[in-house]
């Protein structure tokens, strides 16, 4: 737990975060909406986590099934400020005040919750009519700003991996006389954005307003003697300096993601497959949301990029791609060899740790 989960957290609480959201996941056997270890004692208490916690979508109810109210008591008295309760909120609030009544929840607690809540929205500003930013239509004009798309550009080239890198194929140059981009997600902002983008579970194409495909990324960072050519399973390959191929998972949100096998899809093999028999060195980025079996394609790679769901700022991608900045990205995960190892955890005593990649591992150069 202090090891690999809690550092992310200990960040994000220095940092000054305003709320975080209790994951319907259970920890040694545990529901985290009803751990107060996790929520008062470590988040709260320890690491002196100021903002407000607030439950996953119904996971109050998920507690003790068919015992809604004993359910709320043990969410609030473990932590809980902020429920999401969106189909039983009378209902929550008349179990609430009655478990308060009972003396079963103290006042104290929900003074803790209210304080805890009201203070993000003063530094909001949310609770100052002559400020508030729910009033201000104007920001709305900010929104996909210059200064915006650069926090995400940043954050885009700061959080991929590289995992492969033989014979130095990255950094490519951007004056070699030509890339072959190949792969349905090359030119797909659907695809880069993953889930939860305008739509629950996003979908394929161009779907936000702005943003640059890794393909435009390209195109635009290359120098003018260079020409950047594209295919969609890899064909014409043949003669380029270099080949990039950009493969992963289409977008999904929650349990439509779902599967029994994290295989890459064969169109992905293949297009790898192409540039490989074409005789160029090849680079693959991956766009996923999880790590996915890739053993195939990762023999068949000269260099190999994780950038998980890098979102609508395609540059941040070409900035490392050609040595603008330096891969910096660690993994959060142990990588699995196959479905067979999973889960992987590094501390179970009980199994050989034999990841393909280990939880931390990330190249540079």
């Amino acid at each position: 737990l202090r090891r690999i989960h809690l550092p992310g957290y200990i960040a994000a609480v220095r940092a000054g975060v305003g709320s975080i959201m209790v994951s319907y996941s259970s920890w040694n056997g545990v529901r985290c909406s009803a751990s107060r270890r996790l929520l008062t004692e470590i988040l709260k208490e320890e690491l002196g986590f100021k903002g407000f916690l607030i439950s996953d979508y119904n996971a109050i109810s998920q507690i003790k099934p068919g015992d809604y109210k004993g359910s709320i008591e043990t969410a609030i008295n473990a932590g809980m400020d902020m429920a999401m309760e969106p189909t039983r909120y009378r209902d929550f609030f008349e179990k609430l005040k009655e478990l308060v009544n009972e003396g079963k929840v103290s006042r104290e607690r929900i003074d803790d919750a209210v304080v805890r809540i009201l203070r993000v929205k003063f530094a909001l500003g949310l609770m100052d009519k002559s400020r508030s930013q729910l009033a201000d239509r104007k920001l709305h004009d900010h929104f996909g700003s210059p200064e915006h798309r650069a926090v995400a550009r940043e954050a885009v080239r700061r959080s991929l991996v590289l995992l492969k890198n033989e014979g130095k194929t990255l950094p490519i140059s951007k004056k070699v006389p030509r890339i072959h981009l190949a792969g349905k997600s090359a030119d797909d902002l659907g695809n880069q954005c993953g889930g939860w983008t305008i739509l629950w579970q996003g979908r394929s194409g161009r779907i936000t307003t702005g943003g640059t495909t890794i393909l435009e990324a390209v195109q635009a960072a290359v120098s003018p003697g260079t020409k950047v050519t594209y295919s969609l399973d890899g064909s014409g390959a043949e003669g380029a300096s270099v080949g990039i191929a950009v493969i992963g998972e289409r977008p999904y949100a929650e349990g439509v993601g779902d599967r029994a096998d994290l295989a890459l899809d064969h169109e992905d093999v293949a297009t790898v497959a192409n540039l490989k028999r074409a005789g160029v060195p090849t680079v693959v980025i991956l766009i996923s949301g999880r790590p996915m079996i890739i053993n195939e394609v990762l023999e068949h790679s000269d260099a190999f990029i994780a950038a998980f769901l890098p979102g609508t700022e395609g540059q941040g991608v070409a900035d490392v791609l050609f040595g603008d900045y330096r891969p910096t990205g660690k993994l959060s995960f142990s990588w699995p060899k196959s479905m067979s190892q999973l889960p992987l955890n590094i501390h179970n005593p009980a199994e050989k740790y034999d990841p393909l990649f280990p939880l931390g591992y990330g190249l540079t150069y």
